[in-house]
């Protein structure tokens, strides 16, 4: 044979090669390729799946009790399945067979309960908002985080409870924290101070005396008085002293109780919310804590029994606050403090000894206290162009100026002139001294004076704030009047503004 006809034959051996190879990885592509799509009809071939939630591991190791299509049942478990992925909760598929194929997380959504107390570790008695009450077990995650007061996310049916969710409950209606507001920050209740350090710290500082002369601390105090003179600030500095004698700022709990936020139209929920209060009080005083339960506006919801208008929401919301505080004779660690400006509105069986043991009256500041405050709020480090003692003077004396704002008639014709000194408050010094600055800023800008507060700003302060702030009634309640200067005695029957603010 002739070489050139070789060499063609060779060529076209070698081409039939790579076409073959090529014919056969084609064919082996198309053979996996029918594989695969075999193998996903059987698959759709297959029952469906379905899910059920896993409780706890069977007695024997390829056991498992799972709560599935409303029933108690014990299944096999797949060997593929990592035994570690099955805690109490989990979500799990199951396969031909109802065997556990698949762990698959915690449930996202369901229905929502509130945490009413622990029962043991891995147990809690909950509400439901139909407001039954169910003992149900704890997923994983909640072990050793749930507690009383939390809203969990919750399969009533299986039992099991998965996840805290945050909600506008009782972590919110009260305020676990140390304030950091201190005796120091407060002006002209020196007095008053005494009296709460006396009733309150005591009994922490020295509890072995109070063992020895077999004496109870009080449970509560009440402050009360007229509006803005300093009862929220005296609370908070007791909890902040408290935490310093303690020697641990995180060692004692501040629970600041916003008072109208409790009301709830629902019959039975606001005195649900005072137990849950109390319940995380006693949890948070169980290891040695002092705790303050603190109740501002206090007569907005314990008002006399009796009393309502529209509702008589009183008669089982005091009812409920009573039974607390009865009950918290065995805890020594935590002590109710109530602030109030309306006193006579609060049911007298709160006021008793026994419960709120000590009352202390907050007055308005006199011309020493004011004085005092003043030096709170107007330092040597603000700019001034006097001395601070010439500005405070000069704010004090502006401010008890013998100035006449209402005249009352007493129900026998007398008349009685009221001035405005009688209405003074820590509050309304305060805000004086922020209007001074606000127009020493202002000189500022201007261009007027870069030298500060002046004497002048602080009489302009004065003459502003008796104007448009003061903490009067309507001359509609003419009883409300002499009530509000702290004065009791014969009822008025009329009431008649007869100055302004800014004469003078």
């Amino acid at each position: 044979m002739e070489p050139d006809t070789t060499t063609s034959l060779r060529r076209e051996i070698q081409t039939l090669s790579s076409r073959n190879a090529k014919l056969s990885q084609l064919l082996k592509a198309s053979r996996d390729k029918l594989k695969d799509l075999s193998a996903q009809v059987d698959l759709l071939a297959e029952p469906a799946s379905t899910y059920g939630v896993f409780l706890e591991h069977g007695e024997k190791g390829a056991d498992a009790e799972v709560f599935t299509a409303g029933r108690h049942m014990r299944l096999k478990v797949s060997p593929n399945v990592d035994p570690a992925e099955l805690v109490p909760g989990t979500l799990v598929r199951l396969g031909d067979g109802t065997i556990v194929v698949e762990a698959c997380g915690f449930t996202t959504t369901g229905e929502l309960a509130m945490v009413t107390e622990r029962i043991d570790h891995t147990r809690a008695l909950v509400s439901t908002h139909t407001g039954d009450e169910k003992l149900i077990s704890l997923a994983a995650p909640l072990i050793d985080t749930a507690r009383a007061g939390d809203t969990l996310l919750v399969d009533t049916k299986a039992g099991v409870a998965f996840e805290r969710i945050p909600k506008t409950e009782v972590s919110q209606l009260s305020l676990e924290e140390v304030p950091d507001v201190t005796y120091e920050d407060i002006g002209g209740l020196d007095e008053q101070i005494d009296q709460i350090r006396d009733a309150v710290e005591l009994p922490f500082s020295h509890p072995d005396l109070y063992r020895r002369y077999q004496l109870h601390p009080p449970k509560g105090v009440l402050l009360y008085g007229p509006p803005g003179c300093g009862k929220t600030l005296i609370a908070k500095a007791v909890a902040n002293s408290l935490s310093a004698r303690v020697g641990d700022g995180s060692a004692s709990y501040f629970l600041n109780v916003k008072g109208p936020e409790l009301l709830n139209k629902f019959v039975g929920e606001t005195e649900r919310r005072i137990r849950l209060i109390f319940e995380r009080a006693r949890e948070l005083a169980g290891d040695g804590r002092p705790v303050i339960i603190f109740f501002d506006e206090m007569e907005s919801i314990f008002r006399t029994r009796g009393s309502g208008v529209s509702s008589d929401m009183e008669t089982t919301v005091v009812p409920q606050l009573l039974t607390e505080l009865d009950g918290v004779e065995n805890l020594s660690n935590v002590i109710i403090i109530g602030a109030t400006n309306r006193e006579e509105l609060i049911d007298p069986a709160l006021l008793r000894p026994g419960r709120l043991d000590v009352k202390i009256r907050v007055q308005r500041p006199t011309r020493d206290g004011a004085r005092d405050i003043f030096r709170r709020y107007l330092t040597e480090d603000v700019p001034h162009a006097a001395e601070t003692t010439e500005l405070i003077e000069a704010g004090v004396e502006k401010l008890f100026e013998p100035r006449a704002y209402v005249e009352l008639t007493l129900v026998d014709g007398e008349t009685e002139t009221l001035y405005y000194s009688d209405f003074v408050s820590g509050a309304m010094i305060a805000n004086i001294v922020d209007r001074a600055k606000k127009l020493a800023i202002k000189d500022h800008l201007a261009g007027v004076s870069e030298a500060g507060v002046t004497v002048a700003h602080i009489h302009e302060a004065v003459a502003a704030e008796q104007f448009e702030s003061e903490d009067l009634p309507n001359t509609a309640n003419p009883d409300e009047w002499s009530r509000i200067t702290g004065r009791h005695g014969k009822r008025v029957v009329q009431a008649r503004v007869v100055g302004e603010g800014r004469l003078g």
